[in-house]
């Protein structure tokens, strides 16, 4: 992967993907590893993080990360889940993060020279042309080494730069030890669960 030292940065994770090419390589994520991953790439000026939450729950199994996140250095971008029934009367949730994420790399993209895409999803291909016909570069971080891949190949080919996310795996997967050491510091780090979400917290 290819980043400058003189590059201003932005990370944009759409959580319940990344969520699953992590648990699909068999790893979860560390957070605060990923940030100092990338802060060492560049001028880290941004870091969001999005994902929907479940309304109507007293708790949620992912908000110890939303908190989490909101108060290391990720800005949080969340919305309510929409409950409907589908076609053949079952019970469907959906939380598509999608428009909130391409909005935000958009306006951000006049102030940075080089975004980091956390998702494999296809339907970002159109995104990542249209800030790299405003001269900024965009890697993706997803994974092919999954079974089935999880990176839309015209994702993938789009991108100044694919960066395989087993690659990070060494640098930004939770460590059993590391953990050990938090919960001694009474610093507990959040897992991820079910559902995924993002940091300042914005909700729609």
């Amino acid at each position: 992967m290819t980043f400058y030292p003189h590059e201003k940065l932005a990370l944009f994770i759409d959580g319940a993907n990344l969520y699953s090419a992590a648990r699909a390589l068999g790893f979860d994520i560390d957070y605060r590893r990923l940030l100092v991953e990338f802060s060492g790439k560049g001028t880290l000026l941004r870091a969001f993080y999005y994902t929907a939450l479940i309304d109507d729950q007293e708790y949620s199994p992912i908000r110890p990360l939303i908190d989490w996140l909101a108060y290391n250095g990720y800005t949080l971008v969340t919305k309510p889940t929409k409950e409907f029934t589908d076609a053949t009367g079952r019970r469907k949730i959906k939380g598509n993060m999608d428009i909130e994420l391409a909005i935000d790399m958009l306006e951000l993209a006049t102030y940075v020279d080089h975004i980091v895409l956390f998702s494999g999803d296809g339907d970002f291909r159109r995104l990542v042309e249209a800030v790299q016909r405003r001269g900024r570069r965009v890697s993706v971080v997803s994974t092919m080494r999954s079974s089935p891949p999880m990176v839309a190949d015209e994702l993938r080919r789009q991108a100044d730069n694919f960066i395989e996310l087993q690659e990070l795996m060494p640098r930004i997967a939770r460590d059993a030890l590391r953990e050990r050491d938090r919960e001694r510091e009474r610093e507990p780090a959040p897992r991820e669960e079910d559902l995924q979400t993002p940091a300042s917290v914005r909700t729609y």
